[in-house]
């Protein structure tokens, strides 16, 4: 067999050269942070028109009409005005509770639609998108981080709503902060819509209790709204189980094929991982049509798992196909991993990145044999 070197190769395979996650070490500057915490790429297009509700799962119809009947509550009214204020209970007795719900909390197993559905809420609430705003938790924690508690909520304070995708329950100082945060806002008028990271079985076991982030909402509003959502994920839904991984070969010569891949060896990539900030893995991404990585084994530590998800979890957001040699993504976490506490985030990270395998197969198969 010939080398697997592509400068070894003739033809096109050579024509491009293939990105490298391990050369970028972006830098976010703080007004990127507030420009981007708008729904992902991802999201762009989803209405609750578009979320399929389970049949099975009656849960996922009535979650659609709650949301549907709270983004209607929030019209005719922006940030600071008489009747905003007066549908959120401030206005002649601003600490008067509200009458009707200011927030919903949706909480579910991965792969329901949570973000679907909050996406949409975003999309359905009646007002300019410079006066909405949209962002995991994480995301949430870097810009207090970038711009200082006090300028951040300054900088909210004047949205009609804010989303909170994927809200962490792992830290309990960062939990605090940012009840602290929403408790400014929701003075302010802002309603809040979160999903939640909580686990299939036991509440925050092994980790900081769910419960805990729940009471810390309530203590925001007493007519905080929780939803469940249940049903199965589907992006497997009916659909057949994701593709074995290539050959190193394969994987490299798609990666010169195909302009705007990049190209890495797993191990390599989870070392720079380790000196990027989280808050970057998006702007990691930049400008990526697909990830190309050989040699994919199993994470070898628990932070290094955690960092992969969040790099699967800004991937996916941003529909960044993902073609792997090595073994397949079912078998990046231990079984010990797997029933720990942070267990939904790996069941997560998996499901998405076998979404995104099935979709780097179509490169794959168009690209060079």
């Amino acid at each position: 067999m010939s080398s697997s070197s592509p400068a070894s190769r003739p033809g096109p395979i050579a024509d491009v050269a293939p990105l490298s996650l391990c050369a970028r070490e972006p830098h976010v500057p703080a007004d990127r942070l507030v420009a981007e915490m708008v729904p992902p790429p991802r999201f762009d297009s989803v209405r609750f028109g578009t979320y399929l509700p389970d049949p099975n799962q009656p849960s996922q119809t009535e979650a659609v009409r709650v949301l549907e009947g709270f983004a209607a509550g929030l019209d005719g009214a922006a940030a600071g005005d008489p009747g905003r204020r007066r549908l959120f209970g401030f206005g002649r007795a601003p600490k008067k509770a509200p009458a009707g719900p200011r927030g919903v909390y949706l909480d579910g197993g991965y792969g329901v639609g949570k973000t679907h559905l909050l996406a949409s809420l975003w999309h359905a609430t009646p007002a300019e998108p410079a006066l909405k705003a949209f962002g995991t938790f994480v995301e949430l924690t870097n810009l207090v981080g970038a711009l200082g508690f006090q300028q951040t909520v300054k900088t909210l304070s004047g949205h009609r709503l804010l989303c909170i995708d994927e809200f962490e329950l792992d830290d309990p100082g960062d939990t605090v902060l940012v009840s602290t945060l929403l408790g400014k806002l929701v003075e302010a008028g802002v309603a809040l819509a979160a999903t939640s990271n909580t686990l299939p079985g036991k509440l925050g076991e092994g980790r900081f209790a769910a419960a805990d982030f729940l009471r810390e909402i309530q203590g925001l509003s007493a007519h905080f709204r929780a939803l469940r959502i249940d049903g199965e994920d589907y992006r497997h839904r009916g659909l057949p189980e994701a593709p074995e991984p290539y050959s190193d070969e394969r994987v490299t010569r798609t990666a010169h094929a195909t302009e705007g891949a990049s190209l890495d060896a797993f191990p390599d990539l989870l070392e720079h991982l380790a000196r990027v900030h989280p808050s970057r893995y998006g702007a990691l991404t930049d400008g990526l049509r697909a990830v190309c990585l050989t040699g994919v084994r199993p994470v070898p530590d628990q932070s290094t798992a955690l960092r992969l998800v969040v790099l699967a979890d800004r991937l996916y957001d941003r529909e960044v196909p993902v073609l792997a040699s090595g073994l397949p993504f079912d078998r990046l976490f231990s079984e010990e991993m797997l029933k720990g506490g942070y267990r939904k985030k790996y069941f997560r990270a998996i499901s998405r990145l076998t979404a995104l395998a099935r979709d780097a197969g179509r490169l794959a198969e168009a690209g060079p044999r």
